[in-house]
């Protein structure tokens, strides 16, 4: 089918931490105006890289590593003001003293990852020992390996282990006193370019929906508080809590918290010193305005 005559191809985390910006088309209060595919970050990553995704939400580093190739849609993210509760090190020491200790890791962090070795490193001196694992807490229960989780399974590590949980981004928070942020939405600068000579839509269509649907979800918490319970039972007031926790809007605070985050991960090494560090601009200055 030509790109211009199917519906937008657009990923979306398959994690609970997405339900506030998706829980209105979930629950049939608003029609989304493209077709959703739910995926893992670094699945989604992958996708919209290679053409398969015209519109998703990825790891912000990811997005960081590719800022030249990508455009960012405005207003939206999934970040924290402090706590993540969802980005985890599983330890039985503090990660403080972790130096030349394997840490196994997850394969669907890009974000989680980076943020753990910029605190590593210029907080605590030293470079993690990671090694990716298709399983981090299991090695953890059978070895005592520490490790680093991401989404439900960082959630239920943490809810299994609370003793040894290190909330990833209440250390990044307690470092640096800035938000930060896990995804931001973005479309390929291709796509954008072609959507500008072309004079078509697509993109603003599919950020307007996400904006109302955000906007639905901050109306209607006990809905997606519901949802959430539904799809991935958890106790009592977690979910209150998780939510509170987290961000969706990328403000004043969110971007300077993730500017930042993209400037450390440049003076430790951890991001490619000649990139370009993400400004604030997004598709409606991107398409429209230039």
């Amino acid at each position: 089918m030509d790109a211009q005559a199917r519906p937008p191809r657009c990923g979306r985390i398959s994690y609970t931490n997405d339900l506030p910006v998706y829980a209105a088309f979930d629950l049939g209060a608003l029609e989304f105006p493209g077709t959703l595919h739910a995926d893992v970050p670094s699945a989604l990553n992958r996708a919209l890289l290679a053409g398969e995704l015209d519109i998703s939400p990825v790891s912000s580093f990811f997005y960081a590593q590719h800022v030249d190739d990508l455009v960012k849609l405005s207003g939206v993210c999934i970040g924290s003001r402090r706590e993540a509760k969802s980005i985890q090190c599983i330890s039985r020491t503090h990660p403080r003293e972790l130096s030349g200790a394997r840490v196994a890791v997850t394969t669907d962090s890009a974000t989680g990852r980076a943020l753990f070795e910029v605190i590593c490193r210029t907080g605590y001196g030293f470079a993690p020992a990671f090694e990716p694992s298709a399983d981090p807490l299991a090695e953890f229960q059978r070895t005592g390996t520490p490790c680093v989780l991401i989404g439900d399974a960082a959630i239920d590590a943490a809810l299994a282990h609370p003793e040894h949980a290190h909330d990833i981004g209440e250390l990044w928070h307690g470092f640096t006193g800035a938000d930060m942020v896990y995804a931001v939405w973005v479309m390929r600068k291709d796509s954008a370019l072609r959507e500008m000579r072309n004079g078509e839509r697509a993109s603003a269509k599919i950020l307007e929906a996400l904006l109302a649907s955000l906007r639905y979800g901050r109306e209607h918490k006990a809905d997606v508080i519901n949802l959430a319970q539904t799809q991935r039972p958890r106790p009592l007031g977690f979910y209150e809590a998780y939510y509170k926790a987290l961000n969706y809007s990328y403000d004043a605070r969110a971007q300077m918290g993730f500017g930042k985050f993209c400037s450390m991960a440049q003076a430790c090494g951890v991001l490619d010193p000649a990139l370009r560090i993400p400004e604030t601009s997004d598709i409606t200055e991107f398409v429209y305005d230039v």
